[in-house]
């Protein structure tokens, strides 16, 4: 049974960090190209970042490149998000997800994904 959660999401203010982290379990995460999305209220999800197998090769969205940072920890089976200088349009709902084969992994497509943790940026 493929599982992904997250956690690590919560409310900050403006110029904050957090740290979100995905668990994944049921398939071979060291094999797997990874990403985050997010998704605002009322707005179509949004990919965020991506990451190869190695964790050697990242891509960030332009709207959080320089304040975001992916890495993964594969023997954890464990895929995080830094998360620094946070604004208030970063607020949304973030979940992990594998890349879905066939499709550019820069893309809110995917084959599995967790539940999503919840960010809020507001003073």
């Amino acid at each position: 049974q493929v599982q992904l959660v997250e956690s690590g999401g919560g409310l900050v203010q403006p110029g904050g960090s957090l740290r979100l982290s995905c668990a994944v379990s049921g398939f071979t995460f060291s094999s797997a190209f990874m990403k985050w999305v997010r998704q605002a209220p009322g707005k179509g999800p949004e990919w965020v970042s991506d990451i190869d197998p190695s964790g050697v090769i990242t891509r960030y969205a332009n709207s959080v490149k320089g304040r975001f940072t992916i890495s993964r920890d594969n023997a954890k089976s464990t895929l995080y998000l830094q998360m620094s200088s946070l604004k208030p349009e970063d607020t949304a709902l973030y979940y992990c997800a594998r890349c879905l084969s066939g499709s550019p992994c820069d893309s809110p497509k995917y084959d599995y994904r967790g539940q999503g943790t919840q960010v809020t940026v507001s003073s």
